[in-house]
């Protein structure tokens, strides 16, 4: 039976967002231990990240503006984007340093959570955990290929290519399996880099790098939502490209 003390939470929060912090304490449950990246030191806003940071930290970028008519492969990463990554790394890392926890949840600041989350997140977690393995759990996602995913069982299916990492859960074996990729060394955003190791990516360059090693599942229909933007803004979105656009 997975009960509250086999999950390890994380928000992904800045420091500089307490509008955004106040709204996850309000809609998380009371009984749900959570660590928030805004306590922690790092590389985590787009607003101050540098190369010059980058570098000192160790971390390298994946070559990732290519001639294509995806208009979000075809420009440059930008610096919101590559510190939401080290966000989510930090996470996996503290996670796996942390130990015994058996799933890891991770939540952006902009997730919209029903009243009932924690209720039905551990409901859909014991029922996965007799009837179907998985090493990456979709809470909520964007999915971008077209038809019909193939159900696993009642409330869940096997998701295609997707994006968006507003709510996930990671088995604890998975917490390993990522960390292992070195994303750090080839840093593109959390966004593709989670369905390129569960999906043959369908950019050939990142399939090669990051080759598909997990199993994941969705909750259809999403137990977690994402907060407009027109609500929330974008820490992302609101930065500047790390390099010029165009080639």
């Amino acid at each position: 039976m997975i009960t509250p003390a086999d999950l390890r939470t994380y928000v992904i929060n800045l420091a500089r967002r307490p509008d955004r912090r106040a709204w996850m304490n309000h809609a998380l449950p009371r009984d749900l231990p959570v660590t928030f990246t805004s306590d922690w030191t790092g590389p985590f806003d787009g607003q101050n990240l540098t190369m010059n940071l980058l570098e000192e930290g160790g971390y390298k970028l994946f070559p990732w503006q290519i001639e294509s008519d995806n208009p979000w492969w075809s420009r440059p990463l930008k610096y919101g984007e590559v510190a939401c990554t080290l966000a989510h790394l930090a996470c996996w890392r503290h996670a796996a340093k942390a130990g015994s926890n058996t799933f890891i949840v991770i939540l952006e600041d902009d997730a919209l959570l029903p009243t009932t989350f924690l209720e039905d997140l551990l409901d859909g977690l014991n029922r996965l955990t007799k009837h179907a393995a998985f090493d990456l759990l979709y809470l909520g996602r964007f999915p971008l290929a077209a038809g019909r995913e193939p159900s696993v069982m009642e409330g869940f299916v096997s998701p295609a290519y997707s994006h968006c990492t507003f709510g996930y859960v990671l088995s604890r074996a998975a917490v390993d399996v990522v960390l292992a990729t070195r994303l750090e060394s080839a840093i593109v955003p959390v966004d593709e880099f989670l369905p390129a190791l569960y999906i043959d990516h369908p950019r050939p360059d990142l399939r090669a790098r990051f080759p598909r090693q997990l199993t994941a599942l969705a909750y259809d229909p999403p137990l977690v939502r994402q907060r407009s933007k027109g609500q929330a803004g974008s820490d992302t979105e609101d930065s500047d490209f790390v390099g010029p656009v165009g080639k």
